[in-house]
């Protein structure tokens, strides 16, 4: 066995998303043969890849069929998560991508799958933070069981900074730490979008392979003013079946297909598809209609993220701060974890595919 004859073997094994070869893509490194063993590092674009297992075993077999069917082969994985940022980097400089969960309206769950979302990509070994940025009505401090904890001030390169809290295994901010939550916020939009501008700068999240935002519902000056501050690298939609909920959704997506925000839809997520009791697991009941969310996604021709189901757990999870990702509930976790998994091929294939990102300009 040679490193030549490894890595022809190797070009036989593709990366599903980006549909080139591994070698070509140089993410095989550090090969190393003794004798029968050879062992090498495949270099993912995402430490949260789901296709590691595929990968994994289409390298072996590729080694065993056409280099030494008695090979014994080790395949090693590390990530380098990809991004397209190309800005000055002065505001949330080392983190890679961020991403917008956005919905048309209120009610719909945005912010329990903004939470969950960022939960279930830690878990694949990521660096992810969750910003609320909905400073209307914060979720995040109810949902995390941090209400009245406030983050401490850090000194970074001379300047005070507002150090994230950490829960579960992921950094989080929300403006409901900062403000008294029995006070209500009233903001005209230009005080509004000067607050969240302060709040994305003044907030040290040192290094992130990504960054959830949880953006407040419909269509209005925080969310320009958040892509006007930072490079989005994608928006997500989220919605109910119901045609309600849809025909706001289509609002969210209209605005980011304005041709000067350059803000891709990495997808539409449909919460709430299905009612399950949980004495009946296997009974789905479609409350508030059927499959609207593909439609929708079919009709723009959108990635269709998946399916959250309505279920008692993920309401309770939320209401005592315990989300469900970190639940014992493995059957309805699933669902987000196939939805994250599709969150990630989707920014990785974009990395890999689309113009660099840079910071929105809108003329008035």
């Amino acid at each position: 066995m040679t490193e030549e004859k490894i890595l022809e073997a190797l070009r036989n094994v593709q990366e599903p998303d980006l549909g080139k070869d591994i070698v070509t893509l140089n993410m095989v490194k550090d090969i190393v043969i003794e004798k029968y063993y050879v062992s090498f590092t495949v270099v993912l674009t995402t430490p949260a890849c789901p296709m590691k297992d595929h990968i994994k075993n289409a390298c072996i077999n590729a080694v065993k069929l056409l280099v030494n069917k008695d090979a014994v082969v080790k395949v090693n994985f590390t990530s380098n998560t990809t991004t397209k940022r190309t800005d000055d980097k002065a505001v949330l400089p080392k983190v890679k991508n961020i991403i917008a969960v956005v919905s048309g309206k209120g009610g719909v769950g945005k912010s329990t799958v903004a939470a969950n979302l960022a939960l279930a990509i830690a878990k694949s070994g990521a660096k992810v933070g969750l910003m609320d940025a909905d400073i209307y009505g914060p979720s995040v401090p109810i949902m995390f069981g941090v209400r009245g904890e406030r983050p401490l001030m850090i000194e970074v390169n001379g300047k005070g900074m507002i150090a994230p809290l950490e829960k579960y295994g992921i950094k989080l901010i929300s403006i409901g730490l900062l403000v008294d939550e029995k006070s209500a916020v009233v903001w005209r939009g230009p005080m509004a979008s000067s607050a969240i501008r302060q709040f994305i700068t003044d907030v040290y999240w040192d290094e992130l392979d990504y960054l959830v935002v949880d953006m407040p519902p419909g269509t209005g000056d925080i969310h320009l003013t958040l892509m006007q501050t930072v490079p989005v690298t994608g928006a997500i939609i989220v919605t109910t079946p119901q045609d309600v909920a849809l025909a706001d959704a289509k609002k969210g997506i209209a605005m980011f297909g304005q041709a000067q925000l350059n803000v891709p839809v990495i997808g539409l997520v449909e919460n709430m598809s299905y009612f399950i009791p949980a004495e009946l697991p296997d009974h789905k009941y479609y409350i508030f209609g059927k499959e609207g969310g593909k439609r929708l996604a079919d009709e723009y021709d959108l990635p269709f993220l998946g399916q959250i189901p309505l279920v008692q757990s993920i309401r309770e999870g939320g209401d005592a701060g315990v989300p469900l990702m970190i639940s014992n509930d493995e059957i309805t976790k699933k669902s987000f974890e196939d939805f994250a998994a599709h969150v990630v091929r989707s920014i990785a294939m974009r990395n890999a595919n689309m113009s660099t990102e840079k910071v929105v300009e809108v003329v008035s």
